[in-house]
């Protein structure tokens, strides 16, 4: 699929028209092998554009103060059940004290910042160069657009204290199990994930306990970093008692010794 030339193409932070919108994106030519070697010559100074999109990222969201990131669909529809579930979590986040990061798109990432633009907060939107959306919606009050997928998930980690996840696709899964691994895997710690939405989630938690469990290739421990519920308030306290515990300094505070 190739982006449409019909609406403005984002690019990092280069905004494009008509005939000069690439016919690729930047992560398909960073990993596209075929063809010449010429990619052997370019590859050195690509470097340094992913060290700029670090940079750019570092230096927008540094001071940016205790955030959870939201994910979900980009195709929920604004009369969607998810649609008002993914504003009312955002306008509680910011009621509970955090910023809420999403993924700048359409659907429930516009709907968690729409909820938390209108309850007075701060909504970042990271945006990614993708062939078939148009750049970050209007609720962004802070933006940063991404050429590459990785730099763009590391300020989805860095600057949150957790994760909330609405009902998604392959986007919001990949998310997901990144945030499951890296948390699994120490990378990160006392990093809270939950799932809103027990009817759409519940498949997905069944077969893991199911299937992956029984075979060993999950344990109980790993299960236990997901929290499923279809409570905003409930999800929101997860996140706050994980702060609370960490001593992160987050709205929560952390725990006094007694």
């Amino acid at each position: 699929m190739t982006p449409s030339q019909d609406r403005d193409y984002y690019q990092g932070p280069v905004v494009m028209r008509r005939s000069k919108v690439p016919g690729s994106t930047t992560d398909q030519r960073l990993l596209d092998t075929r063809g010449s070697a010429d990619w052997l010559h370019t590859d050195p100074w690509r470097v340094m554009r992913i060290q700029s999109e670090f940079v750019n990222g570092f230096g927008a969201l540094a001071e940016l103060g205790p955030a959870v990131s939201v994910f979900g669909s980009a195709r929920t529809r604004p009369d969607a059940p998810e649609y008002a579930l993914g504003e009312r979590v955002g306008r509680a986040l910011v009621e509970a004290g955090y910023a809420v990061i999403t993924g700048g798109g359409p659907g429930a990432m516009e709907a968690a910042n729409k909820g938390a633009l209108e309850a007075g907060g701060t909504s970042v939107g990271l945006g990614i160069e993708l062939p078939f959306e148009a750049g970050l919606n209007e609720h962004v009050d802070l933006g940063v657009n991404f050429r590459y997928f990785f730099a763009r998930k590391t300020m989805f980690v860095k600057y949150a204290s957790g994760f909330v996840v609405l009902p998604g696709g392959f986007g919001t899964l990949d998310e997901l199990f990144e945030a499951v691994t890296l948390v699994q895997t120490q990378k990160v710690t006392s990093f809270p994930i939950v799932l809103l939405g027990s009817a759409f989630w519940g498949g997905l938690v069944d077969w893991l306990q199911g299937t992956a469990a029984v075979q060993g290739t999950v344990g109980a421990k790993d299960l236990a970093l997901l929290t499923v519920t279809d409570d905003v308030d409930e999800a929101v306290g997860v996140v706050v008692d994980a702060d609370r515990v960490a001593g992160r300094g987050g709205p929560g505070g952390p725990v006094r010794p007694e």
